[in-house]
C-alpha cells in the first residue's frame, strides 16, 4: 500500500518540478532580455512617446514654458505649402529609388551568382557605396553634376547635348539626387539578394531543367523568382524605408533648393525643429511622417505577403 501511494504521488512532484524548472527559465529569461528591453523602451518607445506629446503642444527650444494647443499642429499641416511639397517631393524619390535600385541589385546578383570566379571581387566592388560615407562623396557627386567642368556634361556635349545644371535647377535636381540613391542603395539590395539566391537549392534548377525549363528566362520564373518571394519582400520594405528617410544628399548637395524642388520631409522637419526650433511643429510633422510611414509598410506587407502565398 505505501508503494502504491508513492507512485500515485509521483506525477504531482514530476508536474511540480516541471512548473519549477519553467518558472526558472522564464525568470532567467526576463533577466537576459531585460538590457534590450531597457534600451528599447528608452531609445525608441519612450522618444516616440515624447514626439506625438509634443505634436499638441507649441514648445520651441529655448522657451521654459510651453501650452497645448491641441491639433492646430496639424490643422497648420494641411495648409503648409512646404509640407506638401516635400511629402510630394519624398513620394517621387522613393518612388524612383526604391524599384530601381531593386531591379539593378537583384539583376547584379544574377550576374554575380552565375559567374565563375571572381565573386567576392564583384560583391566588394558593388558594395562600396553603401560603405562609403555619402557626406564625403558628396564632393565627388558635385563634381560629377557640375554645369560647366563636370564629366556628365562633358560626355553629353561630345555627342551634341547641352547637359543642364544637375543641381541647380529645378526640373533636374530630384532626377540628380535620385541617381546618388540608386548608385548608394542597389550595392546593399543586391547582397540582400545575394544571401536569397543562395539559398535556394540547386536540386530545384535541376528539376525545372528536367520538366523542360531549359533557358536561363525559363528557370527564373519557375524557380528563382518564387523562391525568392521572402527575400523581396524583406528589400522591398528596407528599400522604402531607406528611400523615405533621405536626408544626407539633399542637406549636403541643394539644402531643398533650388525653390524648395528637392525639400524632404526630414529636410523639412530638420529645418522645422532646429533651424526654426518650432519643437512641436516638427513633432506633428514627425508623427504624420511615422503613420504614412507604417500605414506604408503595412500595405507592403499584406500586398506582397499575398503574392508571396499564391506563387
Amino acid at each position: 500500500m505505501a508503494s502504491l501511494a508513492l507512485d500515485a504521488g509521483r506525477p504531482s512532484l514530476v508536474r511540480s518540478a516541471a512548473d519549477a524548472a519553467k518558472r526558472r527559465e522564464a525568470r532567467i529569461a526576463i533577466l537576459l532580455s531585460a538590457p534590450a528591453l531597457l534600451l528599447l523602451f528608452l531609445f525608441i518607445i519612450l522618444p516616440t512617446i515624447a514626439v506625438i506629446f509634443l505634436g499638441f503642444t507649441d514648445f520651441e527650444l529655448g522657451y521654459a514654458s510651453f501650452n497645448f494647443v491641441g491639433f492646430e499642429n496639424y490643422a497648420e499641416l494641411l495648409n503648409d505649402r512646404t509640407f506638401k511639397r516635400s511629402l510630394w517631393n519624398t513620394t517621387v524619390y522613393a518612388a524612383i529609388v526604391a524599384p530601381t535600385s531593386m531591379a539593378l541589385g537583384l539583376g547584379i546578383a544574377l550576374l554575380i551568382e552565375s559567374e565563375g570566379w571572381g565573386k567576392s571581387l564583384f560583391r566588394t566592388a558593388y558594395f562600396l557605396p553603401v560603405a562609403s560615407l555619402l557626406v564625403a562623396m558628396a564632393t565627388v557627386w558635385q563634381y560629377l553634376f557640375h554645369p560647366t567642368i563636370g564629366p556628365i556634361n562633358a560626355a553629353l556635349g561630345l555627342i551634341g547635348i547641352d547637359g543642364p545644371n544637375w543641381l541647380g535647377a529645378s526640373s533636374t535636381v530630384m532626377t540628380s539626387l535620385s541617381i546618388i540613391g540608386i548608385w548608394q542603395a542597389t550595392g546593399f539590395n543586391m547582397v540582400l539578394f545575394l544571401a536569397g539566391l543562395s539559398a535556394i537549392p540547386r536540386e530545384l534548377y535541376q528539376a525545372a531543367e528536367v520538366d523542360g525549363a531549359r533557358s536561363a528566362l525559363s528557370r527564373f520564373r519557375l524557380v528563382t523568382w518564387p523562391m525568392l518571394g521572402p527575400t523581396t519582400l524583406f528589400v522591398t520594405t528596407i528599400s522604402i524605408i531607406n528611400s523615405v528617410k533621405v536626408f544626407e544628399t539633399v542637406k549636403t548637395l541643394t539644402e531643398g533648393g533650388p525653390n524648395k524642388a528637392s525639400e524632404v520631409l526630414l529636410f523639412t522637419i530638420y529645418q522645422e525643429g532646429f533651424v526654426f526650433l518650432r519643437v512641436g511643429y516638427a513633432s506633428a510633422m514627425t508623427v504624420i511622417f511615422l503613420a504614412i510611414l507604417v500605414s506604408l509598410m503595412f500595405l507592403q506587407y499584406r500586398v506582397m505577403d499575398r503574392k508571396v502565398h499564391y506563387a
